[in-house]
Parts: structure tokens; C-alpha cells; sequence
């Protein structure tokens, strides 16, 4: 005969053992097949990105929404791969196979949050954010619309070959490395 706590003492394990398991399914990202994507973000979260190289506008919007858009201009896109987890305030998003030549991508994000981009090469623009922001670009162009500085704690670009336009935080650089 199974006594009373023995079954608090079960029940709590599984209950344990469930949360835990929700966690780890959690962790796996979601291949996005929409074009354009939209999904609730919280303002003040942090987006992890690891992008195609490609041409990519992220922007800051009243909404507290993630929306994601891609075009390219010779219509091959079928290949592209997008990849999004969303856990909390913490987002990762990825995006793979993309076209080599005249590739677009959008990401629209709240106003204030905090960015860490990945891209090997291409044209990275941010505008409109607020939020602590880590860049890196292999090469080409990356342009950011800091805002007032007072606003920031942390800010950093690198670009490896090519130019980092970050005013008023850092003077324009380019067309040799810079960190």
C-alpha cells in the first residue's frame, strides 16, 4: 500500500521531471517557413543573431513584436533558412542559404533591445534602438544610428575589412580594419 507523502514525493517528481523536459524542448529553435515572420518579442529583451551574408536593415519599432522579411531581387530565395527560439526575454535567431548577390533582409524589434550580430559580409544597418548592441561583420559596411550615447551601456562594432559609421560614439572608419 503506497502511503501519502510517498505520493506528494512521486508527484513532485514528475512534475519535476515534466518542467524539465519543457525547458530542453524549449532550447530547440523553430525553422521558420513564413516570409515576412511575426512574433511577439518583450521590450528590453536581448536578440542573438547569426546572419547570411547579405544586405540586412534592422529597426527599431513601437511594437513589441520580432518581424522578419526577405527578398531577393533574382527570386531565389527557396533555399533560405530561418531559425528562431524564443525563450523568456532571450531571443536567437538565425538565418542560413541564402542567395550569394542581391539579398534583403529586414528584422524589425522593440525600440529598446539589446542586440548581438553576427555576419560575415555585406551591409548591416541599425537604426532606431535602444539597448546594449554587439556587432561583428567580417566584411563590408556597418552603419548604426546610435541615438544619444548616455542611453547606452555597452556598444561594440567590429568590422574586420571595411568601414564602421557609429556616430556620435565613434568617428567613421574604413577601408582597412578597425575594432
Amino acid at each position: 500500500m503506497t502511503t501519502m507523502p510517498s505520493l506528494v514525493r512521486l508527484t513532485l517528481r514528475t512534475l519535476l521531471l515534466l518542467s524539465v523536459c519543457c525547458a530542453v524542448a524549449d532550447e530547440k529553435p523553430s525553422l521558420i517557413r513564413e516570409n515576412p515572420y511575426e512574433t511577439a518579442f518583450p521590450s528590453g529583451g536581448r536578440l542573438r543573431m547569426d546572419l547570411c551574408s547579405s544586405g540586412v536593415e534592422i529597426r527599431g519599432t513601437e511594437e513589441n513584436k520580432l518581424h522578419i522579411s526577405y527578398d531577393s531581387k533574382n527570386g531565389d530565395d527557396t533555399k533560405v533558412k530561418v531559425k528562431l527560439n524564443i525563450s523568456g526575454n532571450e531571443g536567437k535567431l538565425a538565418i542560413d542559404d541564402c542567395p550569394r548577390n542581391n539579398f534583403q533582409i529586414t528584422i524589425k524589434v522593440p525600440n529598446i533591445t539589446n542586440l548581438y550580430v553576427r555576419m560575415w559580409a555585406g551591409e548591416l544597418d541599425i537604426k532606431g534602438i535602444t539597448g546594449d548592441k554587439d556587432m561583428e561583420l567580417h566584411a563590408g559596411e556597418l552603419n548604426v544610428k546610435i541615438g544619444k550615447p548616455e542611453d547606452y551601456g555597452h556598444v561594440d562594432a567590429s568590422v574586420i575589412t571595411g568601414e564602421v559609421d557609429a556616430a556620435p560614439c565613434m568617428r567613421t572608419w574604413g577601408p582597412v580594419r578597425w575594432t
